[in-house]
C-alpha cells in the first residue's frame, strides 16, 4: 500500500494567512497540519508516501519532512500545478502507485480516536474501493453517503441540499489499482475539476465501494477555515493536555510501530530539547514502553 497525501490547492478559504504558506503547513495546536495525515497514513502501515503540493511550497514541504528516512519510511514529492479535483491525484501519481493499491488523506483531515489504528488495519488489503462515513449534524458541505439497514452504500451526493443522510464522508479513501484508470475517465464537474465522488460512485455502481462507518468516539476535522482550523487546535489541546498523549506525532507514530528505534527517537528528540515537543518524545523513553504497536 502507497500513499498520497494531497496539499495543493491555493488555501484561499484561510486567506490571507495562506498566501505565504502552505495550509498544511499551518500550525494546528502544536504541529503543522500535515503531521495528523501523515500520522494516519503510517497506522495504515503505508511506508511509501507521495506529497502533492502547489508549485510555490514543494521545497518548504521539503525542507520539513525532507526522505522521510528519519521516520523509517520514504517520501516523494509531485506538483499540482492547478487546482483540478482531489481526483486529479491519482493521474499526478500514478507513476508512484504503479501497478499497486493506493491510499489517499487529504492534507487538512485530522482523525483521532482509540479505534483509529484498528479501522486503518482493516482497510488493507483493498479491493475496489473503501471508504468511511462519519455521522455529522449537519452534512450538507460534504458528500453525503446512505446505507442501507445492513451498512450498505446505496447512494453518493456531493454537497445536497436535502441529504438523505447524516454520514458524511470523510477525506480518507483506499483504493485498488483501478482508480488510475476511473480518474482517467472522469469528465470534469462544472467547476473544472475531477470529483472524488465521481471516483466512488463509479466503485459504487460496480458494487465494489466498501464503507466503514467511524466509531463515534472517533472524532474526524477538515481544517479547512479559520473557525475549523481553530476548532482542531483547541481539541488537540484539550486532549493532549488533559491525557498527555499527542496526537499527529509522526515520530511517535514511528516509533511505537516499529520503523525507528529508541535510539533514533532520542536522535530526532535531541533538536527539540527546548521546547515541550522534544521533552514529551524523550518521555516515551522514561516511560520504557518500548516500540510497541500504535495506540488502538
Amino acid at each position: 500500500m502507497r500513499g498520497i497525501i494531497l496539499a495543493g490547492g491555493t488555501g484561499s478559504r484561510l486567506w490571507p494567512a495562506t498566501k505565504a504558506v502552505s495550509k498544511q503547513l499551518i500550525p494546528v495546536f502544536d504541529k503543522p497540519m500535515i503531521y495528523y495525515p501523515l500520522s494516519t497514513l503510517l497506522m495504515a502501515g503505508v511506508s511509501e508516501v507521495l506529497i502533492i503540493t502547489a508549485p510555490s511550497s514543494q521545497e518548504q514541504f521539503q525542507r520539513l519532512l525532507g526522505s522521510g528516512h528519519h521516520l523509517g519510511i520514504d517520501i516523494e514529492y509531485a506538483v499540482q500545478n492547478h487546482p483540478g479535483g482531489l481526483a486529479q491525484a491519482f493521474l499526478v501519481g500514478e507513476k508512484f502507485i504503479g501497478d499497486g493499491p493506493v491510499a489517499l488523506i487529504l492534507g487538512d483531515n485530522i482523525f483521532h480516536g482509540p479505534g483509529l489504528a484498528r479501522h486503518m488495519a482493516h482497510s488493507t488489503p483493498v479491493k475496489g474501493g473503501h471508504i468511511f462515513a462519519c455521522v455529522v449534524p449537519q452534512p450538507q458541505p460534504y458528500a453525503v453517503i446512505e446505507l442501507d439497514g445492513g451498512g450498505n452504500p446505496v447512494s453518493l451526493e456531493e454537497k445536497p441540499g436535502h441529504p438523505r443522510s447524516h454520514y458524511a464522508v470523510p477525506g480518507l479513501y483506499f483504493y485498488d489499482n483501478q482508480v488510475i484508470d476511473i480518474a482517467r475517465s472522469l469528465t470534469p464537474s462544472p467547476r473544472g475539476e475531477l470529483e472524488i465522488t465521481d471516483v466512488n460512485t463509479s466503485y459504487l455502481e460496480r458494487g465494489e465501494l466498501h464503507v466503514t462507518v467511524f466509531d463515534r468516539d472517533t472524532a474526524w476535522m477538515d481544517a479547512g477555515t479559520f473557525a475549523a482550523l481553530t476548532h482542531a487546535s483547541e481539541f488537540v489541546r484539550g486532549v493532549e493536555e488533559r491525557q498527555g498523549i499527542k496526537i499527529g506525532c509522526v515520530e511517535e507514530t514511528a516509533w511505537r510501530l516499529g520503523r525507528i528505534d529508541d535510539d533514533q527517537l532520542a536522535r530526532l528528540a535531541a533538536p527539540l530539547t527546548g521546547n515541550g515537543y522534544g521533552e514529551y518524545l524523550l518521555s516515551l523513553l522514561d516511560r520504557g514502553e518500548g516500540s510497541i504497536r500504535a495506540h488502538q
